[in-house]
Protein backbone atom coordinates (compact mmCIF):
# COMPACT_ATOMS: atom_id res chain seq x y z
CA UNK A 1 0.00 0.00 0.00
CA UNK A 2 1.35 3.42 -0.98
CA UNK A 3 2.01 5.89 1.78
CA UNK A 4 -0.83 8.47 1.90
CA UNK A 5 0.30 11.93 0.84
CA UNK A 6 -0.68 13.14 4.34
CA UNK A 7 2.34 11.23 5.61
CA UNK A 8 4.78 12.27 2.92
CA UNK A 9 7.39 14.88 3.90
CA UNK A 10 6.81 18.47 2.85
CA UNK A 11 9.38 21.25 2.51
CA UNK A 12 9.11 25.01 2.85
CA UNK A 13 12.39 26.70 1.95
CA UNK A 14 15.10 24.86 3.92
CA UNK A 15 12.69 23.27 6.40
CA UNK A 16 11.23 19.80 5.89
CA UNK A 17 8.42 18.37 8.02
CA UNK A 18 8.04 14.59 8.25
CA UNK A 19 4.34 14.79 7.38
CA UNK A 20 1.62 17.31 6.58
CA UNK A 21 0.00 17.43 10.01
CA UNK A 22 0.50 20.57 12.10
CA UNK A 23 -0.58 21.11 15.67
CA UNK A 24 -2.67 24.27 15.52
CA UNK A 25 -1.80 27.12 17.87
CA UNK A 26 -3.91 26.34 20.96
CA UNK A 27 -3.96 28.87 23.79
CA UNK A 28 -3.47 27.33 27.24
CA UNK A 29 -4.06 30.52 29.29
CA UNK A 30 -1.74 29.54 32.14
CA UNK A 31 1.43 31.57 31.64
CA UNK A 32 2.62 34.03 34.29
CA UNK A 33 3.51 37.50 32.98
CA UNK A 34 3.93 35.93 29.55
CA UNK A 35 6.25 33.19 30.83
CA UNK A 36 5.38 29.54 30.29
CA UNK A 37 6.11 26.68 32.67
CA UNK A 38 6.18 22.89 32.86
CA UNK A 39 2.60 22.71 31.57
CA UNK A 40 3.62 24.20 28.22
CA UNK A 41 6.69 21.97 28.03
CA UNK A 42 4.75 18.73 28.51
CA UNK A 43 1.85 19.92 26.33
CA UNK A 44 3.99 20.76 23.29
CA UNK A 45 6.47 17.95 23.84
CA UNK A 46 3.72 15.34 23.93
CA UNK A 47 2.40 16.45 20.53
CA UNK A 48 5.89 16.29 19.03
CA UNK A 49 6.42 12.78 20.41
CA UNK A 50 2.89 11.99 19.18
CA UNK A 51 3.96 12.25 15.55
CA UNK A 52 2.97 15.72 14.31
CA UNK A 53 5.07 17.13 11.48
CA UNK A 54 4.94 20.71 12.79
CA UNK A 55 4.18 21.79 16.35
CA UNK A 56 3.11 25.40 16.83
CA UNK A 57 3.13 27.16 20.16
CA UNK A 58 -0.04 28.89 21.17
CA UNK A 59 -0.46 32.52 20.16
CA UNK A 60 2.68 34.14 21.56
CA UNK A 61 2.37 37.85 22.05
CA UNK A 62 4.81 40.57 21.10
CA UNK A 63 4.02 42.78 24.11
CA UNK A 64 2.27 42.64 27.46
CA UNK A 65 -0.49 44.91 26.12
CA UNK A 66 -0.91 42.54 23.18
CA UNK A 67 -1.88 39.52 25.28
CA UNK A 68 -5.42 38.17 25.08
CA UNK A 69 -5.47 37.32 28.80
CA UNK A 70 -3.08 37.71 31.73
CA UNK A 71 -2.32 34.00 31.23
CA UNK A 72 -1.14 34.20 27.62
CA UNK A 73 2.40 33.49 26.41
CA UNK A 74 4.73 36.31 25.40
CA UNK A 75 8.05 36.76 23.66
CA UNK A 76 9.19 40.20 24.75
CA UNK A 77 11.81 39.52 27.44
CA UNK A 78 15.03 37.51 27.74
CA UNK A 79 13.28 35.15 30.16
CA UNK A 80 10.55 34.42 27.59
CA UNK A 81 13.19 33.68 24.97
CA UNK A 82 15.14 31.37 27.28
CA UNK A 83 12.02 29.41 28.18
CA UNK A 84 10.97 28.99 24.55
CA UNK A 85 14.48 27.81 23.62
CA UNK A 86 13.82 24.90 25.97
CA UNK A 87 10.56 24.23 24.15
CA UNK A 88 12.07 24.28 20.66
CA UNK A 89 14.79 21.85 21.73
CA UNK A 90 12.18 19.42 23.05
CA UNK A 91 9.95 19.68 19.96
CA UNK A 92 12.93 19.07 17.70
CA UNK A 93 14.04 16.07 19.73
CA UNK A 94 10.61 14.56 19.06
CA UNK A 95 11.14 14.77 15.32
CA UNK A 96 8.78 17.71 14.73
CA UNK A 97 9.47 21.19 13.37
CA UNK A 98 9.06 23.89 16.05
CA UNK A 99 6.81 26.73 14.93
CA UNK A 100 5.65 29.87 16.73
CA UNK A 101 2.56 31.97 16.13
CA UNK A 102 3.36 35.64 16.79
CA UNK A 103 0.32 37.66 17.78
CA UNK A 104 -1.16 40.86 19.18
CA UNK A 105 -4.69 40.69 20.56
CA UNK A 106 -5.59 44.30 19.73
CA UNK A 107 -9.11 45.21 20.83
CA UNK A 108 -9.72 41.66 22.16
CA UNK A 109 -6.98 42.06 24.79
CA UNK A 110 -7.45 42.22 28.55
CA UNK A 111 -9.96 39.42 29.04
CA UNK A 112 -10.21 36.56 31.51
CA UNK A 113 -9.25 33.04 30.41
CA UNK A 114 -12.21 31.07 29.04
CA UNK A 115 -12.23 28.74 32.04
CA UNK A 116 -12.62 31.83 34.25
CA UNK A 117 -15.54 33.12 32.20
CA UNK A 118 -13.72 34.77 29.29
CA UNK A 119 -15.21 38.16 30.11
CA UNK A 120 -13.46 41.49 29.45
CA UNK A 121 -11.40 42.78 32.39
CA UNK A 122 -12.37 46.41 33.05
CA UNK A 123 -9.75 49.12 33.47
CA UNK A 124 -10.84 49.48 37.09
CA UNK A 125 -9.54 45.95 37.76
CA UNK A 126 -5.77 45.90 38.50
CA UNK A 127 -5.46 42.82 36.29
CA UNK A 128 -6.68 44.74 33.23
CA UNK A 129 -5.10 47.13 30.76
CA UNK A 130 -6.02 49.45 27.89
CA UNK A 131 -6.51 47.62 24.57
CA UNK A 132 -5.58 49.23 21.26
CA UNK A 133 -7.01 48.91 17.76
CA UNK A 134 -7.25 50.51 14.33
CA UNK A 135 -10.37 52.42 15.37
CA UNK A 136 -12.05 53.25 18.67
CA UNK A 137 -14.69 50.54 18.23
CA UNK A 138 -15.07 47.95 21.01
CA UNK A 139 -15.14 44.27 20.10
CA UNK A 140 -18.57 43.92 21.68
CA UNK A 141 -20.79 44.89 24.56
CA UNK A 142 -18.85 45.12 27.82
CA UNK A 143 -15.47 45.32 26.11
CA UNK A 144 -13.22 48.31 26.77
CA UNK A 145 -13.19 50.75 23.87
CA UNK A 146 -9.75 50.39 22.29
CA UNK A 147 -7.43 53.33 21.97
CA UNK A 148 -7.12 54.19 18.29
CA UNK A 149 -3.54 53.66 17.24
CA UNK A 150 -1.56 56.62 15.93
CA UNK A 151 1.03 56.23 13.20
CA UNK A 152 3.69 56.21 15.94
CA UNK A 153 1.80 53.52 17.83
CA UNK A 154 1.55 51.39 14.71
CA UNK A 155 5.28 51.77 14.08
CA UNK A 156 6.00 50.68 17.66
CA UNK A 157 3.96 47.50 17.28
CA UNK A 158 5.60 46.73 13.92
CA UNK A 159 8.96 46.95 15.67
CA UNK A 160 7.70 44.70 18.47
CA UNK A 161 6.89 42.03 15.88
CA UNK A 162 10.38 42.39 14.41
CA UNK A 163 12.00 42.08 17.83
CA UNK A 164 9.88 39.02 18.64
CA UNK A 165 10.93 37.46 15.32
CA UNK A 166 14.60 37.96 16.24
CA UNK A 167 13.95 36.35 19.61
CA UNK A 168 12.13 33.48 17.89
CA UNK A 169 15.13 32.90 15.64
CA UNK A 170 17.53 32.91 18.58
CA UNK A 171 15.24 30.54 20.50
CA UNK A 172 15.47 27.98 17.69
CA UNK A 173 12.09 28.18 15.98
CA UNK A 174 12.02 27.16 12.32
CA UNK A 175 8.63 28.55 11.24
CA UNK A 176 6.86 31.79 12.18
CA UNK A 177 3.13 32.24 11.65
CA UNK A 178 1.78 35.79 11.83
CA UNK A 179 -1.69 35.85 13.36
CA UNK A 180 -4.00 37.89 11.15
CA UNK A 181 -7.29 36.20 12.06
CA UNK A 182 -10.06 35.90 14.65
CA UNK A 183 -10.54 39.59 15.45
CA UNK A 184 -7.07 40.15 16.85
CA UNK A 185 -5.04 43.18 15.81
CA UNK A 186 -3.95 42.05 12.35
CA UNK A 187 -7.47 40.97 11.44
CA UNK A 188 -9.04 44.09 12.95
CA UNK A 189 -6.98 46.21 10.53
CA UNK A 190 -7.97 43.99 7.59
CA UNK A 191 -11.71 43.92 8.32
CA UNK A 192 -14.01 46.83 7.39
CA UNK A 193 -16.08 45.83 10.43
CA UNK A 194 -13.38 47.10 12.82
CA UNK A 195 -11.27 49.41 10.65
CA UNK A 196 -12.96 52.75 9.98
CA UNK A 197 -9.75 54.71 9.46
CA UNK A 198 -9.49 57.37 6.78
CA UNK A 199 -5.69 57.52 6.65
CA UNK A 200 -3.20 55.27 4.83
CA UNK A 201 -4.14 52.31 7.08
CA UNK A 202 -7.85 52.29 6.19
CA UNK A 203 -10.23 52.43 3.24
CA UNK A 204 -9.69 49.88 0.49
CA UNK A 205 -7.96 46.51 0.78
CA UNK A 206 -4.57 48.04 0.04
CA UNK A 207 -4.96 50.48 2.91
CA UNK A 208 -6.43 47.97 5.36
CA UNK A 209 -3.63 45.49 4.62
CA UNK A 210 -0.83 48.06 4.97
CA UNK A 211 -0.31 47.17 8.64
CA UNK A 212 0.08 43.47 7.79
CA UNK A 213 2.56 44.19 5.00
CA UNK A 214 4.62 46.46 7.26
CA UNK A 215 4.78 43.70 9.88
CA UNK A 216 5.69 41.18 7.22
CA UNK A 217 8.57 43.30 5.92
CA UNK A 218 9.85 44.04 9.42
CA UNK A 219 9.68 40.39 10.47
CA UNK A 220 11.45 39.26 7.30
CA UNK A 221 14.22 41.70 8.22
CA UNK A 222 14.90 39.54 11.28
CA UNK A 223 13.85 36.15 9.92
CA UNK A 224 16.33 34.39 7.60
CA UNK A 225 15.44 33.87 3.96
CA UNK A 226 15.95 30.13 4.36
CA UNK A 227 13.21 29.86 7.00
CA UNK A 228 9.48 29.81 6.12
CA UNK A 229 6.87 32.31 7.21
CA UNK A 230 3.12 31.58 7.33
CA UNK A 231 0.18 33.97 7.74
CA UNK A 232 -3.11 33.02 9.39
CA UNK A 233 -6.16 34.80 7.96
CA UNK A 234 -9.86 34.89 8.64
CA UNK A 235 -10.92 34.08 5.09
CA UNK A 236 -14.44 35.44 5.62
CA UNK A 237 -16.00 37.50 8.41
CA UNK A 238 -19.42 35.81 8.05
CA UNK A 239 -20.84 39.35 8.33
CA UNK A 240 -22.39 41.74 5.85
CA UNK A 241 -19.87 44.42 4.97
CA UNK A 242 -16.97 42.28 6.20
CA UNK A 243 -14.20 40.33 4.52
CA UNK A 244 -15.35 38.04 1.72
CA UNK A 245 -13.46 35.12 0.19
CA UNK A 246 -12.64 37.17 -2.92
CA UNK A 247 -10.85 39.67 -0.66
CA UNK A 248 -8.78 36.90 0.89
CA UNK A 249 -7.84 35.44 -2.49
CA UNK A 250 -6.74 38.89 -3.66
CA UNK A 251 -4.75 39.41 -0.45
CA UNK A 252 -3.13 35.99 -0.88
CA UNK A 253 -2.07 36.96 -4.41
CA UNK A 254 -0.46 40.12 -3.06
CA UNK A 255 1.27 38.22 -0.27
CA UNK A 256 2.59 35.68 -2.77
CA UNK A 257 3.92 38.48 -4.97
CA UNK A 258 6.16 39.70 -2.12
CA UNK A 259 8.04 36.40 -2.14
CA UNK A 260 8.10 36.54 1.65
CA UNK A 261 5.15 34.27 2.58
CA UNK A 262 5.09 30.49 2.18
CA UNK A 263 1.59 29.45 3.29
CA UNK A 264 -1.79 30.91 4.21
CA UNK A 265 -3.47 29.22 7.19
CA UNK A 266 -7.14 29.63 6.24
CA UNK A 267 -9.52 30.11 9.16
CA UNK A 268 -12.57 32.40 9.42
CA UNK A 269 -14.69 34.60 11.67
CA UNK A 270 -14.01 36.49 14.85
CA UNK A 271 -14.56 40.02 13.56
CA UNK A 272 -17.03 40.94 16.32
CA UNK A 273 -18.42 39.45 19.51
CA UNK A 274 -21.91 39.19 18.02
CA UNK A 275 -22.39 38.42 14.37
CA UNK A 276 -24.43 36.15 12.08
CA UNK A 277 -24.20 32.45 12.69
CA UNK A 278 -22.01 30.36 10.45
CA UNK A 279 -24.43 28.65 8.02
CA UNK A 280 -23.25 25.12 8.79
CA UNK A 281 -20.68 23.95 11.32
CA UNK A 282 -19.54 20.59 10.01
CA UNK A 283 -16.23 18.79 9.56
CA UNK A 284 -14.28 20.60 6.87
CA UNK A 285 -16.55 23.65 6.70
CA UNK A 286 -13.49 25.89 6.26
CA UNK A 287 -11.61 23.66 3.82
CA UNK A 288 -13.09 25.46 0.75
CA UNK A 289 -11.24 28.60 1.85
CA UNK A 290 -7.89 26.78 1.76
CA UNK A 291 -8.87 25.22 -1.55
CA UNK A 292 -9.72 28.60 -3.10
CA UNK A 293 -6.49 30.24 -1.91
CA UNK A 294 -4.43 27.34 -3.26
CA UNK A 295 -6.27 27.20 -6.59
CA UNK A 296 -6.90 30.88 -7.32
CA UNK A 297 -3.88 32.54 -5.72
CA UNK A 298 -1.37 29.78 -6.38
CA UNK A 299 -0.35 29.94 -2.74
CA UNK A 300 0.25 26.97 -0.45
CA UNK A 301 -2.54 26.73 2.10
CA UNK A 302 -3.46 25.12 5.39
CA UNK A 303 -6.90 23.70 6.17
CA UNK A 304 -8.43 23.99 9.64
CA UNK A 305 -11.69 23.45 11.48
CA UNK A 306 -13.31 20.30 12.87
CA UNK A 307 -10.95 17.98 11.01
CA UNK A 308 -10.90 14.95 13.29
CA UNK A 309 -11.02 11.81 11.12
CA UNK A 310 -7.72 10.59 9.61
CA UNK A 311 -9.49 9.68 6.37
CA UNK A 312 -10.82 13.23 6.08
CA UNK A 313 -7.39 14.77 6.66
CA UNK A 314 -5.89 12.40 4.10
CA UNK A 315 -8.55 13.25 1.50
CA UNK A 316 -7.93 17.00 1.86
CA UNK A 317 -4.23 16.63 1.12
CA UNK A 318 -4.57 13.85 -1.48
CA UNK A 319 -7.01 15.91 -3.56
CA UNK A 320 -4.90 19.06 -3.47
CA UNK A 321 -7.38 21.03 -1.39
CA UNK A 322 -4.63 22.13 1.02
CA UNK A 323 -0.95 21.48 1.63
CA UNK A 324 -1.20 21.08 5.42
CA UNK A 325 -3.95 20.17 7.84
CA UNK A 326 -3.92 22.00 11.17
CA UNK A 327 -5.33 19.76 13.88
CA UNK A 328 -6.52 21.40 17.09
CA UNK A 329 -9.19 19.88 19.32
CA UNK A 330 -8.50 16.32 18.16
CA UNK A 331 -4.87 16.63 19.24
CA UNK A 332 -5.85 18.22 22.53
CA UNK A 333 -7.86 15.08 23.20
CA UNK A 334 -5.19 12.73 21.85
CA UNK A 335 -1.54 13.83 21.60
CA UNK A 336 -0.83 10.68 19.55
CA UNK A 337 -3.51 11.46 16.93
CA UNK A 338 -0.92 11.48 14.10
CA UNK A 339 0.45 8.08 15.16
CA UNK A 340 -3.03 6.57 15.29
CA UNK A 341 -3.86 8.17 11.94
CA UNK A 342 -0.74 6.67 10.40
CA UNK A 343 -1.63 3.21 11.70
CA UNK A 344 -5.20 3.52 10.44
CA UNK A 345 -4.14 4.71 6.99
CA UNK A 346 -1.38 2.16 6.55
CA UNK A 347 1.50 4.62 6.77
CA UNK A 348 4.75 4.07 8.70
CA UNK A 349 4.25 4.86 12.39
CA UNK A 350 7.17 7.03 13.58
CA UNK A 351 7.27 5.86 17.20
CA UNK A 352 9.95 7.30 19.44
CA UNK A 353 12.37 4.53 20.53
CA UNK A 354 11.21 4.89 24.11
CA UNK A 355 7.68 3.97 22.99
CA UNK A 356 8.53 1.02 20.75
CA UNK A 357 6.57 -1.34 22.97
CA UNK A 358 3.47 0.85 22.78
CA UNK A 359 0.37 -0.48 21.09
CA UNK A 360 -1.04 2.09 18.66
CA UNK A 361 -4.69 1.35 17.91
Amino acid sequence: MATPKLFEPISFRSVTARNRIALAALCQYCATEGLGDDWHVQHLGARAMGGAGIVFTEATHVSAVGRITPGCLGLYTDAHQAFLARVTKLISSGGAVPGIQLAHAGRKASTSPPYHGGKPIPLSDPRGWQPVGPSAIPFGEGYTTPEELTAAGIAEIVQQFATAARRARLAGFKIIELHGAHGYLGHSFLSPISNHRTDAYGGDLAGRSRFLFEILEAVRGEWPDELPLFVRLSSVDWMEGGIQLADTVELAKRLKATGMVDLIDCSSGGAAAVGPRIPSLHPGYQVPFAEAVRREAGMASGAVGLITAPEHAAEIVANGRADLVFIGRAMLADPAWPLRAAKRLGAPVPLMPQYERASIA
